[in-house]
């Protein structure tokens, strides 16, 4: 059935039709004679005929009515001969005129009385036919109007044949089997996370916290209920289609869910690089990148949810890299000029020949405000121009002190002869850049790093400090202390620096002049390169122990030696234990070491700014040495030390007469037990028996940690 459509009413039928106006027979005069033909008024009367009219001779066909307004009822058509007027005209003729509109001329007689245009009906008692035709034809459309709305509400309930949601079929259903089978169908469906992707990157959304939902009654109310829309009627009788689910979005919530996924789902863009791999300039593409467009991305995930398979291919934006590919294609010549053959450099009266490789070494692109520019390494460009000639260079001497007549001067400090790295890059990197491939660059005096005028107002006039340790009877520990005092002596601690002694004595081998002597490795004596230099710790910790330095770090032995002050001595292991001390006073400090009279001395030259007390406590929970017994092959006999015992050591410093440090510090000792083999195999040593005056010859801790 089509769509009904209202028709326009015909602009000619829209007003009803005017009734002819009924002509006025004027009366003859009475001085007027008759026509000639006309009857005398003297002759017998005769019986009544109506007069027809010309105009009633003519035919009318009947006029359909319109379709607005009442019924009009068509009139037959008279003709009536009119009687001869003057002259033969017509009589009436001049009423005619006078109907028209056109004035009759004087004294012409007033035209006789026409009579009424509908004296021709009268006796006519035939009734209209049109009323009738109205009836019928009303009846008739209530009739079909009826017939439709009876076959719209006959199919209001139910679903049309052939229509499915999202791929659930429910055409010709009921609308709650249609309700239960959208539920079964997409239930499932609907409670899956969503998954989106964005170029080469995808996750997922949940639904329900992404603002999705399916609603399954409103979908199949959409498709079902009374309607007298034809198209509803026209689905039913030639099948349904496929329609999308109603689905309700909160797009705040939605909106939150993709925002939340932009970063993960943002792709990268790629910066176009420059390089070099050996001699040959390479280069790397720039990649273009995509971010979402959130707003378009949320409509496509509430369009495409339930209806689409795969993944939701979410609407980006292309992120340019900050160097693109025009840029990176401009880098890329750069940098074949650059080793597109050597650069020869001209200094003094000498020449460098920088080969293509060497060139690619010290040549780099950086992004500078998304242009890839070179730079080229200073540093690297002047060592290849120094190997590449003859002793061009020569190395200032900086200051230093040493000792003159037993007391320290400064010595050195005299310039050196450079290239500075920056003109150097700068003219060899235009010579590169360039067809024209040689450059000169021009020698620089170089300053030491220390100053001959520096070092000698630095205030070292003075010893503030020494201290010094016996030695043992072994001639090898000795010479261990004789070699440490050699690289110590000399030694400058400026204002606020931190002397290390492992920095100051390493490396600790054998070719800086060590051999290996006695030291207590994890507890057992045995011997190691540097055995001995603990004794170097522990007289150079006191030398800046009592010139108020700062303690930096200091660990004394795990058992103790009589020679060294109890509590306050130290120990070194290379990799883990220092002896260190901060300079913390506003003047340098040169240290000074040597053997002599059977000690090591150390003693510190300054300018006198602290005053230091010390104290020391009593030895508290003595432990004895107890003999050890031991029996195997690698049992090794030892005759044992001191005892072990806690003590605390106490150091106040004062400046200009004002205590500024009060310290303390306490340490616990082990027993050094001696060692028996119940089924001795060989003794340790025969020189690591107990001396005389209460003295003992156990090495102490060099190169290996105690414990």
């Amino acid at each position: 059935m089509g769509h009904p459509t209202e028709r326009e009413p015909d602009p000619a039928g829209s007003a009803p039709a005017e009734p002819a106006r009924p002509e006025t027979e004027s009366p003859t005069p009475p001085a007027e004679q008759p026509a000639a033909g006309q009857p005398d008024s003297d002759e017998p009367d005769t019986p009544y005929e109506p007069r027809v009219r010309q105009y009633e001779q003519r035919v009318i066909a009947t006029v359909p009515a319109p379709s607005s307004g009442p019924p009009t009822q068509a009139l037959p058509a008279v003709v009536a001969s009119l009687p001869a007027g003057p002259q033969g005209t017509p009589a009436g003729a001049p009423a005619a005129a006078g109907f028209a509109g056109v004035a009759a001329e004087p004294g012409t007689p007033p035209p006789a009385d026409p009579g009424s245009p509908l004296d021709g009906l009268a006796g006519d008692g035939a009734p209209s036919r049109a009323p009738k035709v109205a009836l019928w034809a009303g009846v008739g459309l209530v009739v079909v109007a009826g017939l439709y709305a009876g076959a719209q509400w006959a199919v209001a309930g139910t679903v049309p044949k052939g229509t499915s949601v999202a791929g659930i079929e429910i055409g010709g259903m009921d609308a709650g089997p249609a309700v239960a089978a959208l539920d079964d169908g997409l239930g499932e469906r609907a409670a899956e996370p969503v998954d989106v992707r964005a170029g080469e990157a995808s996750s997922t959304i949940d639904p329900a916290e992404g603002g999705l939902s399916f609603d399954a009654q409103a979908t199949v109310d959409g498709l079902t209920g009374f309607s007298l829309n034809p198209a509803h009627l026209w689905e039913h009788v030639v099948g349904g289609d496929a329609v999308p689910p109603v689905v309700d979005v909160s797009r705040p919530t939605l909106t939150e869910a993709v925002t939340g996924l932009e970063d993960s789902l943002k792709v990268e863009p790629v910066d176009g690089t420059v390089g070099f791999k050996g001699a040959k300039a390479v280069a790397t593409d720039a990649v273009e990148g995509s971010s979402v467009l959130v707003d378009d991305a949320v409509d496509a995930v509430a369009d495409a949810w339930l209806v689409t398979s795969g993944p939701v291919d979410l609407p980006t934006e292309v992120v340019e890299p900050a160097v693109t590919q025009a840029e990176t294609d401009a880098a890329l010549e750069q940098a074949q000029q650059v080793v597109s053959g050597p650069v020869t450099v001209d200094v003094g009266e000498q020449s460098a020949e920088l080969t293509p490789k060497a060139l690619a070494g010290a040549t780099s692109f950086k992004n500078t405000d998304g242009e890839l520019q070179p730079r080229f390494d200073g540093e690297k460009l002047v060592a290849d121009v120094v190997d590449d000639t003859d002793d061009l260079l020569t190395e200032p001497d900086d200051a230093h002190f040493v000792f003159s007549g037993g007391k320290p001067v400064v010595e050195g400090g005299e310039q050196g002869t450079t290239l500075d790295p920056d003109d150097t890059a700068s003219a060899v990197g235009k010579a590169a850049l360039s067809d024209s491939r040689t450059t000169e660059v021009k020698l620089v005096e170089r300053e030491p790093e220390r100053t001959k005028e520096a070092l000698e107002d630095m205030g070292v006039k003075e010893v503030v400090s020494s201290f010094s340790t016996p030695l043992t009877s072994e001639p090898i520990r000795t010479r261990n202390l004789e070699r440490g005092a050699q690289l110590v002596t000399g030694t400058l601690v400026a204002p606020g620096e931190t002397f290390s002694l492992l920095d100051t004595l390493s490396p600790i081998d054998e070719s800086n002049g060590f051999v290996a002597a006695g030291v207590v490795s994890n507890g057992v004596h045995t011997d190691a390169v540097g055995g001995g230099l603990s004794q170097m710790a522990t007289t150079t910790y006191n030398a800046g122990f009592f010139a108020g330095f700062d303690d930096a770090g200091h660990q004394p032995h795990s058992y103790w030696f009589s020679r060294y002050p109890a509590g306050r001595e130290a120990t070194i292991y290379v990799g883990a234990i220092d002896m260190k001390f901060t300079n913390d006073t506003p003047y340098g400090a040169v240290m000074q070491s040597w053997v002599s009279g059977g000690e090591l001395h150390v003693q510190i030259w300054s300018t006198k700014y602290y005053t230091v007390d010390p104290g020391v406590g009593d030895k508290r929970n003595v432990v004895p040495a107890t003999a050890v017994h031991k029996t195997g092959a690698d049992c090794v006999a030892y005759p044992g030390g001191n005892d072990g015992f806690t003590i605390t050591n106490y150091r106040k410093v004062y400046h200009d007469g004002k205590q500024v440090k009060d310290e303390s510090k306490t340490w616990t000792y082990k027993p050094d037990n001696p060692v028996v083999c119940d089924q001795p195999k060989a003794d340790r040593n025969d020189d690591r028996q107990p001396q005389e005056d209460g003295k003992d010859d156990a090495g102490d801790d060099g190169k290996a940690k105690e414990d």
